[in-house]
């Protein structure tokens, strides 16, 4: 299984650094570690740039749509949020219309789908923000399809990695160690997960490891599927149902390929939903709004019930590190775990793909920090999102700051005026999709809207159209 490392030379009369550096650059070998979604993306980006790329992965990988043993968190349910949609469409062309013919559903994610937040729900217009309703294992499937497509491309499946090959002085990785042999590279980039083992092996190569930051949810979760009827929710494709920090429950149930619901319900802090079908409806029954429990009380239910559990959110901070080894990254899950109920797992991992085919685009120097600052970037919203509304729970465990409790109380207002207020929709909608940073909400226009409605709650007035503010 030995690949031998080697840099190329090239004296071509005629051609151009830069060119020259591009052919260099393309007969040069990568390593993916992990064969997710994280890996999937980064090796179909690697593709762009590396003569060879390997992916290697403890899972022996199906062909069909099928959950996977690796990916547990598959069988419960997953959003592709419409930032993550358009990431990997612009990643691999054509893959929206690949997921529409394998069965994903179509949805506009403001008119199609209920989000129901402070006693109501938000307002339902023509958006633009399209995305897709599909399980975990549907999109995975056709993402691996397409890498493994190309044609410097592979994949070592049912091998695990037992650790990272270095240069004598340590400031350079060479490659891994799998079963007693050495696979050697030019770049390997660990997409391995929560479960990452990149602060054991930095600390064994003489650097530090990242700071991490914890924020402790207590999330637990039960999912049940159940078969879809076109009368159900009167055509909407999915209910969300967040959590309160009152009652400490909520749910997500949304449309999946094969004319079915997926239904998640959420607990944090002792309170979980039974895996019975009884106690699992009647959990329902106590969401914040009914539409979960309407619909599944009569449903007709699919296979059995499974559970998982998230103590933390977990965050590494690499692009803090003063010193890291040449020819390694870490990408994904394994920089980052989120609350997995916000759904914002996978579209961060297509943002953090096309950060690194932008840097890998830019030259192979001072990688690694220029790509652990630009993912830290990615990262800094979606976790800013995640981190501020656990925190309006008292039992999260997490740094609070009076700033934190402002914005969860702003939010909660904005919330409130959207059920009515097309504009503050909408730009509710934008940030949770990863396409607007969080301080956009605060833009003098959409503050003034919140004001309004705080101050003068009952005062009646127009639903507000999106033609009345520039978001």
């Amino acid at each position: 299984m030995r690949v031998e490392h080697h840099t190329a030379r090239l004296g071509v009369k005629g051609t151009s650094k830069v060119a020259a550096a591009c052919v260099v650059f393309h007969m040069k070998q990568a390593i993916v570690l992990g064969g997710s979604m994280a890996g999937l993306v980064t090796a179909g980006v690697l593709a762009k740039h590396y003569g060879r790329v390997t992916v290697v992965e403890q899972d022996v990988l199906p062909e069909s749509v099928e959950q996977r043993r690796g990916a547990p968190q598959g069988r419960h349910a997953h959003g592709l949020l419409a930032g993550g949609g358009r990431a990997l469409e612009e990643l691999f062309p054509g893959l929206s219309d690949e997921l529409r013919r394998d069965g994903a559903v179509p949805a506009d994610v403001a008119r199609d789908l209920r989000w129901f937040h402070e006693g109501g729900c938000l307002a339902r217009f023509r958006s633009g923000l399209d995305g897709f309703l599909l399980s975990r294992p549907l999109i995975e499937t056709a993402v691996r399809r397409r890498v493994k497509a190309l044609p410097n491309v592979r994949f070592l499946e049912g091998q695990r990695v037992d650790g990272l090959m270095a240069t004598a002085n340590r400031s350079r990785v060479v490659g891994v160690r799998i079963g007693g042999e050495e696979l050697s590279a030019d770049l390997v980039v660990d997409t391995t997960g929560r479960g990452s083992q990149t602060p054991q092996w930095l600390e064994m190569m003489g650097y530090r490891k990242p700071v991490e930051e914890r924020v402790e949810v207590a999330l637990a979760y039960t999912t049940r599927l159940f078969r879809w009827r076109p009368e159900h929710l009167n055509g909407d494709g999915a209910a969300v149902i967040p959590s309160t920090p009152e009652g400490k429950v909520g749910g997500v149930m949304l449309r999946q390929e094969g004319e079915r619901w997926i239904v998640t319900l959420i607990g944090h802090f002792g309170h979980q939903a039974p895996e019975d079908l009884a106690g699992f409806i009647e959990y329902a029954r106590h969401l914040p709004a009914p539409y979960i429990y309407e619909v599944i009380r009569h449903a007709e239910p699919i296979g059995e019930a499974c559970s998982a559990r998230f103590p933390a959110s977990v965050r590494r901070r690499y692009e803090r590190l003063d010193r890291f080894p040449e020819g390694y990254l870490v990408m994904g899950d394994a920089i980052c775990s989120f609350n997995p109920k916000y759904g914002q797992g996978m579209t961060v991992t297509a943002l953090e793909g096309k950060a690194l085919d932008e840097c890998l685009a830019e030259g192979g120097e001072r990688l690694a920090q220029r790509f652990h600052r630009r993912a830290a970037e990615v990262v800094d919203i979606p976790w800013a999102i995640a981190v501020g509304n656990d925190l309006r729970m008292k039992e999260t465990v997490g740094p609070r700051s009076l700033g934190v409790r402002f914005i969860n109380w702003y939010m909660a207002q904005l919330h409130k005026a959207a059920h009515e207020d097309a504009v503050l929709s909408m730009a509710f909608h934008q940030v949770a999709n990863l396409l607007a940073p969080p301080q956009s909400v605060m833009a003098p226009g959409i503050a003034w809207r919140v004001a309004r409605h705080a101050l003068f709650p009952r005062q009646r007035r127009e639903p507000a159209k999106l033609s009345e503010a520039s978001l």
